[in-house]
């Protein structure tokens, strides 16, 4: 998938892939804490007590859109960050506190009524920022309020107020979410789906299931990513249909997804023919992706294959990471042959995978890795190396590591000599000697016998995005 690629569903990616959903309609929030709009309209002088809510909505009328999704996703994370800010700045309140507190303290019954309001207003930030305070304070006294909005004759209002309930995950209130995917207007249908997800209403999955023949692409995409957070087996069928034939590339990759969160190995086949087939680059990198998480094994040719040919960097980068997380030790030829690919994100990723595999022997790619130009793909190279310990690596290992100058490769040099067994008595006597701290640690720990643990963290492979 390509990184920079558009789309209503793509979030910023964290390594852990744990991060906050928001609905796919009048939500895209960035992935960044930014609480600009709120301290510019705000006062430099603020009282001490919880938030006010009702001057936040005020402060939010007229607010350029983009930081307006700033501010809200700010809103979302508790008012987290800004640690390192200097005392004085051009611009400053007590917002972080005050939203922190927002979450430890109930709302009062003016600020919940003057929230619920807010979703009807006029302006579309206001009702933005009054849906995502309602989902952050997690109000769910104020579930039916909410719902009964949904009841509106106005579509925006409906969309903030199914924001609110996804956020709050207000199971009390899928019968009427699932009402809405009916509605007349796409972004209600959206955001129904979105929210029922959020709720992890599996009873819903048959009317989320309809609604990927939606003529929408924003709604049919909605439904697959609830469909894969609702883990409901049975929509494997529905999902591989979706993706074998929906005519939206956005909607086939969160199909794609939504077949690995299932966890059902019904979906490799499926799979597997999209990684092969299909024309969107990222289609096919979210189909290796799904492959690994649901285990296929019988998957390794595919993916081996993709690593050789695929024309995408980041669908051959995947194939690698998923043949790794496989532990496919029939890829070693593709893995080794990845190892002289242009792009150095997948030598990084090929060489990790090779470390995966449990190998007896050290292939001589990965020993020519470790004089690679890039500093990642020496670090994983020499990971990879200290996995696989084999002692006959030792002469190529000691003579890159008397030339290495970065810090963490020359670590990880040391810790395949010291897995070999055989750590050459000269090397660690210059290693004691070293101007870093860390290398003359494990110096210390290899002449002390102590092999673990290890003061760096292993190289791991950035996980795949999510919808």
């Amino acid at each position: 998938m390509s990184r920079d690629a558009p789309s209503v569903f793509r979030l910023v990616m964290l390594k852990n892939q744990h991060i906050g959903r928001f609905a796919p309609q009048g939500a895209a929030m960035a992935g960044v804490s930014i609480f600009l709009l709120l301290t510019l309209a705000l006062p430099r002088t603020q009282r001490a007590a919880g938030p006010d809510v009702r001057e936040l909505l005020v402060a939010a009328r007229g607010v350029a859109p983009t930081i307006c999704a700033l501010a809200a996703d700010g809103v979302w994370s508790g008012g987290w960050g800004g640690g390192w800010s200097a005392p004085i700045t051009p611009i400053s309140s007590d917002l972080r506190g005050r939203l922190r507190s927002l979450h430890k303290s109930p709302l009062s019954p003016d600020e919940g009524q003057a929230l619920v309001a807010g979703l009807g207003a006029t302006d579309a930030c206001e009702r933005h920022l009054a849906a995502t305070l309602l989902g952050r304070s997690e109000a769910k006294s104020l579930a039916g309020q909410v719902g009964a909005r949904l009841a509106s004759a106005a579509a925006p209002e409906k969309a903030a107020a199914l924001v609110a309930l996804g956020m709050m995950e207000a199971a009390s209130q899928a019968e009427p979410v699932g009402r809405a995917l009916r509605d007349a207007s796409a972004d209600v249908r959206a955001n129904a789906a979105w929210a029922l997800g959020r709720m992890g209403a599996r009873s819903s999955a048959p009317v989320i299931e309809a609604a990927l023949r939606d003529p929408e692409a924003v709604v049919r995409g909605a439904a697959a990513v609830a469909l894969g957070r609702l883990e409901n087996k049975s929509s494997v069928e529905a999902l591989l249909r979706v993706l074998r034939s929906d005519e939206s590339a956005e909607v086939r990759r969160v199909a794609a997804w939504a077949c690995g969160e299932l966890g059902d190995r019904s979906a490799a086949e499926g799979l597997g023919t999209a990684l092969q087939k299909d024309a969107a680059p990222e289609v096919r990198e979210m189909a290796a992706w799904a492959l690994a998480e649901l285990s296929a094994r019988d998957a390794a040719d595919a993916l081996s294959a993709a690593l050789r040919a695929d024309q995408s960097a980041d669908v051959r980068e995947t194939a690698a990471w998923a043949l790794g997380e496989l532990d496919a030790r029939k890829a070693e030829p593709a893995l080794t042959a990845a190892l002289a690919d242009r792009e150095p994100q997948v030598r990084a990723t090929a060489a990790w995978a090779l470390g995966q595999l449990e190998l007896d022997h050290a292939p001589k790619a990965l020993l020519d890795a470790i004089k690679d130009p890039s500093d990642e793909v020496r670090l994983r190279a020499a990971w990879a190396l200290s996995q696989i310990g084999d002692a006959q690596a030792v002469p190529a290992v000691t003579a890159a590591l008397k030339t290495e100058t970065h810090d963490k490769v020359r670590q990880a040099e040391i810790r395949m000599l010291l897995q070999s067994g055989n750590p050459p008595p000269d090397v660690l006597k210059d290693l004691m000697e070293s101007k870093d701290a860390k290398t003359r640690e494990l110096a210390v720990r290899a002449l002390a016998g102590r092999h673990a643990p290890w003061p760096w963290p292993w190289p791991q492979p950035r996980p795949r995005p999510a919808p």
